[in-house]
């Protein structure tokens, strides 16, 4: 018998995740706000109905989503030979990262400061039942 059965936690250990590549960007030339609405929407997805869904946003954070959805399925296919079929999006988050700030000329010599927002993307990916 199974020894993790036999303690009475055998469902526990079968919804463990069994593998779980990841795929980073970071310093993309955006806010993170933009980034979530587009991520909140492909959370607990599976990876080609994600891709699909990314492929017809009207956002330019969409391209960038897909772009590291595939780099991420791409990781798990060299790591473990997963195909995307098999895979969900475990988690996904995006944070802020540095703020260049710049001066915008106005009016009497004065200037107006920009924010010019950057943010990191993390997404995993899974073949886990959850």
């Amino acid at each position: 018998r199974d020894y993790y059965a036999s303690r009475g936690l055998g469902d526990v250990y079968k919804r463990q995740i069994k593998m779980e590549a990841k795929a980073r960007q970071t310093n993309i030339k955006m806010t993170a706000r933009k980034l979530r609405r587009v991520i909140n929407e492909v959370r607990g997805k599976a990876v080609n109905d994600a891709l699909d869904m990314l492929r017809f946003m009207p956002y330019f954070a969409a391209r960038v989503v897909e772009k590291n959805l595939k780099a991420a399925a791409a990781n798990a296919f060299e790591q473990a030979g997963v195909k995307s079929d098999a895979l969900k999006v475990s988690e996904i988050f995006a944070d802020e990262s540095v703020t260049y700030k710049r001066g915008k000329p106005r009016a009497q010599g004065r200037i107006y400061r920009r924010l010019k927002r950057t943010s990191h993307l993390t997404i995993k990916v899974s073949d886990a039942v959850k």
